[in-house]
């Protein structure tokens, strides 16, 4: 099992994650403004269960592969500091069409609502960079099976994700009234998450390797 300090730092980098603008907050937020929380919260369980099988596909071969090969950890290392960076750079590069602008959209079943937000989740190349090249190096093969490891850490993610979501969802009538009438807090937020998004990312690029 993973150890608390590790649970730990991996919930903030997926509150990171889930915080950092992508095509699955895009998604969740569009529909909450045009259709109500209700169809919010079907294309969030759409989108956690892309994340899902994201998730048990990376824990259930590709971790432990990788760690097969000489030198793989350090490559992870390195790819997960630079797609950190990454992400940080998103929170603070300039431009872009505000996340919490109305966008029109047509009134979808339930059932498209969730299939859409399948496929927004699944063919998500963040969250699949971020089971990639983050999740590895945060398994620690001497904690015992690399399978219950990957899924515990996988778990966390989705776990933070939903209550990032589905909070997001709730509020987000009240988060673009909210932001858009205090344009300096969100830019302010932006500024501090890339700050601690970078600050994580040059922690797991200087760690020793194993």
């Amino acid at each position: 099992m993973p150890s608390a300090e590790t649970l730990l730092v991996f919930a903030a980098l997926s509150f990171g994650l889930a915080a950092t603008p992508g095509p699955n907050m895009l998604y969740l937020v569009s529909r909450a403004l045009a259709q109500g929380t209700g169809a919010g919260m079907v294309s969030l369980v759409g989108c956690q269960f892309g994340s899902l099988v994201i998730m048990l596909c990376a824990a259930a071969g590709l971790t432990a592969a990788l760690f097969a090969v000489p030198y793989a950890w350090d490559a992870l290392r390195l790819g997960g500091a630079a797609y950190l960076a990454f992400l940080a750079w998103q929170c603070v590069r300039p431009g872009g069409q505000p996340i919490f602008s109305p966008r029109p959209l047509p009134r979808e079943p339930a059932a498209r609502l969730f299939s859409v937000g399948f496929a927004t989740a699944a063919l998500n190349p963040k969250v699949a960079l971020f089971y990639v090249a983050v999740l590895p190096p945060f398994i620690d093969p001497a904690r015992g099976d690399v399978l219950t490891q990957g899924i515990v850490l996988g778990g966390v993610q989705i776990g933070v994700a939903i209550l990032f979501d589905a909070a997001l969802v709730h509020g987000a009538a009240g988060v673009a009234r909210f932001l858009g009438t205090r344009p300096a807090w969100m830019a302010a937020q932006r500024w501090l998450l890339g700050a601690a998004l970078g600050l994580i990312a040059m922690k797991l690029a200087t760690e020793p390797s194993r």
